[in-house]
């Protein structure tokens, strides 16, 4: 049996914090639920303040999702490795997570406002 993913627009105005500093807030956000795993919300790049990210050499593959790309976070008090990720060419039927990234809820804070 496949693994179930889903991907719907997350509703509300979302934020990302790091340390204090607003890093992303969007009202574009998506939500991909998959089994087994709680829910990520996916952050339109438009929506992020990418300057404060900078693309790592860490990749990996999900056999459902596709090949990610890794940014660690660079904030006053040093670097968080690795901090986000993004799927810039989603397997089929993930496609809307294209040009988005998502965040880890353990290195910063990802809410619905």
């Amino acid at each position: 049996m496949g693994k179930q993913i889903r991907v719907r627009k997350a509703g509300g105005t979302w934020v990302v914090r790091a340390e204090g500093a607003v890093l992303a807030e969007s009202r574009a956000a998506l939500e991909l639920t998959e089994d087994g795993h709680q829910p990520v919300i996916y952050f339109p790049r438009d929506d992020i303040a990418m300057a404060m990210l900078d693309a790592s050499a860490m990749q990996s593959t999900c056999p459902w999702k596709g090949e990610a790309s890794y940014f660690s976070l660079v904030t006053g008090n040093g670097v968080l490795k690795d901090a986000a990720w993004s799927y810039e060419n989603p397997k089929e039927g993930v496609e809307a997570i294209a040009g988005h990234v998502a965040f880890y809820a353990d290195r910063v804070t990802v809410e619905k406002l």
